[in-house]
């Protein structure tokens, strides 16, 4: 990858990263534009200062727009949620791997 591509990621994730970013992008995933109320229900324990921040912060990057019926997603909100999908498919093999599994028990030896 390009320095220009590794830059382009690093700030994807670092926007993606931050607290409650995830969840209002998942909350505006069914294409529906909802409320600033019914969007922090959807999103559940966000406080409303922390709502303003992460939807100033994506209307910036162009990835959430306010139109007359609420919040929704762009265009490109739409695109990398598309290309989040398979990280759900992912994620769901990963958690197979990782149950822990019982140790077993160390053989008997007779005498």
């Amino acid at each position: 990858m390009s320095s220009k591509e590794n830059s382009a990621v690093s700030q994807l994730l670092a926007l993606l990263e931050a607290r409650y970013a995830l969840r209002v992008l998942w909350a505006l995933r069914d294409g529906h534009a909802q409320t600033f109320r019914l969007l922090q229900d959807s999103v559940g324990g966000i406080t409303p200062n922390t709502l303003n921040t992460r939807i100033k912060e994506l209307r910036e990057a162009g990835i959430v727009n306010h139109g007359n019926e609420g919040y929704s997603l762009t265009l490109s909100g739409q695109d990398l949620l598309k290309r989040l999908s398979d990280l759900q498919a992912f994620a769901g093999k990963w958690q197979l791997t990782q149950i822990k599994k019982v140790p077993l028990a160390p053989p008997v030896i007779s005498k």
